[in-house]
């Protein structure tokens, strides 16, 4: 009998064998619970590394694979001179890219769902090659040679009737505007603004001439660019072509994150020498950044009433963003990025569309209003060209944060006022408008506010000692343009 308080007595062998065997059986079963969430730890590692290996190859093939390299870019000119080799593509490029040498490849600009845009050097001119498709077998051939044993069977007429109904088609605009100088005019003025020189009624065309043509034709920047070349100095030169690529002026592009959103730096001013602490100077006269700023801004304004006024039709600029647009040396205003510009006729076909209110209106920044009635947007666009101007360029150029202590100088006062207004017109008469003209409401106030903005700079000018003449700040008036009538 054993007392409470009395020391147990030492176990046998037997249960100092068991106590050891459940010792080892807890470190057995401790080894297996760690085993098993070494196991799951194992594989919720390897499923990660899984899907991050994967989540890689999705990107490079999706993002990355469009991204700008030294190796793509001279692939795919590789491939364009190979074309060219068999005959199959030609141009006025093509000899000096593939042949002598004398086109340089810098670097590549931009590369997004096979858009292509290249810095090179042509004859020691910089300049960018583009185009809208890496390859030429991705664009439409043109279906006519499909039924022709060769492409001499197709007259210079025949080609002169093809590549109108594309530009036609390109540009959206009407088959009844056509050129009022008749068949013959039509042969000298659309394709000689397209295709680079003037058509030889004897003239005959390769197969490769021919489907060079038509991808270029496919390309609607090309397209507006080729048939604006004598007709603005707002768009960018075509300097030549090879295949489906075409080459542009290069020219100081804008950026949004420099406060004067062109490098002012690149571009020189006639008569003015040299630039000290910021002031180029010469020629008894010295210009600031700021004296520079108001002469491209003269410019805008000349561009948007040039747009509006001085073509068949008014054309709208749907993306309007600094690095849309650049300067030439002599401060001139150039669109380069035209992808989004439009005339009226292709305009009115975008916008009219069925809405539900006036947000599903919204193209880009060319805006409509929704119809609830007809649940059916207005096909005339509600905002000018030079209200989003206002509102993305000049805004942010004469802020009174940039303009520091002359911010509360009159004259900057006033400019601050009237650009406030001028990017508010839309919206200020939005619900004046409703049911009423907006066009033409609309276009009377905005040809205020314009006339209101060039006074006002010219007067900064005058006061800056600058003369609002020549060079990007005026254009002259009265010269209106009707050859867009195909």
């Amino acid at each position: 009998m054993t007392h409470l308080g009395a020391p147990s007595p030492p176990a046998g062998p037997g249960v100092r064998g068991g106590g050891a065997g459940g010792l080892y059986v807890l470190r057995w079963l401790g080894v297996r619970m760690w085993s098993r969430r070494g196991t799951l730890l194992f594989a919720a590692l390897w499923f990660g590394s899984w899907c991050f290996l994967n989540g890689l190859v999705f990107v490079h093939r999706t993002i990355l694979s469009d991204y700008c390299t030294e190796e793509r870019s001279r692939t795919i000119l590789h491939t364009l001179c190979t074309e060219y080799g068999e005959g199959a593509v030609t141009g006025d490029l093509c000899e000096d890219l593939c042949v002598r040498g004398l086109v340089q490849y810098k670097r590549c600009l931009y590369y997004e769902n096979g858009k292509k845009v290249i810095e090179a050097r042509w004859r020691d001119l910089p300049i960018i090659l583009k185009s809208k498709l890496e390859n030429f077998s991705l664009y439409e051939p043109l279906g006519i040679l499909d039924y022709q044993d060769t492409a001499e069977d197709l007259s210079p007429m025949d080609v002169v009737f093809y590549a109108t109904l594309e530009v036609r088609n390109s540009l959206g605009l009407a088959e009844e505007e056509d050129d009022e100088e008749g068949a013959g005019g039509r042969e000298n003025s659309s394709l000689a603004k397209l295709w680079g020189h003037k058509l030889k009624k004897d003239k005959i065309y390769s197969r490769a001439e021919l489907a060079s043509l038509w991808s270029l034709l496919q390309q609607e920047e090309y397209t507006f660019l080729r048939v604006l070349q004598d007709l603005s100095i707002h768009v960018a030169k075509v300097l030549g072509t090879c295949g489906h690529f075409y080459a542009v002026e290069y020219l100081s592009a804008g950026h949004a994150w420099d406060q004067n959103i062109f490098s002012l730096d690149e571009v020189s001013i006639p008569g003015h020498q040299a630039k000290t602490g910021g002031v180029w100077s010469g020629s008894g006269s010295r210009w600031t950044s700021r004296d520079m700023v108001h002469r491209i801004a003269l410019s805008f304004l000349h561009m948007v009433q040039h747009f509006d006024q001085d073509f068949t039709h008014r054309l709208h600029l749907c993306d309007v963003k600094p690095e849309n647009f650049a300067i030439r040396k002599d401060l001139t205003v150039v669109a380069i990025d035209v992808d989004m510009a439009f005339f009226e006729p292709k305009m009115r076909d975008i916008l009219d569309q069925n809405c539900t209110s006036d947000e599903d209106c919204n193209f880009f920044d060319c805006v409509s209003r929704c119809d609830r009635v007809k649940s059916r947007c207005s096909p005339q666009r509600s905002n000018t060209n030079l209200q989003v101007i206002c509102e993305k360029i000049f805004r942010s150029w004469f802020s009174p944060t940039l303009l520091g202590a002359k911010a509360g100088l009159p004259l900057q006062v006033e400019l601050q006022r009237a650009v406030q207004e001028c990017s508010e017109a839309g919206r200020e008469g939005e619900e004046k408008k409703k049911g009423a003209d907006e066009g033409g409401e609309e276009r009377g106030r905005g040809k205020d506010i314009h006339e209101r903005l060039l006074d006002i700079l010219t007067r900064l000018l005058q006061e800056g000692g600058a003369s609002g003449q020549g060079g990007g700040a005026r254009e002259g008036k009265g010269h209106t343009h009707t050859a867009l009538n195909f």
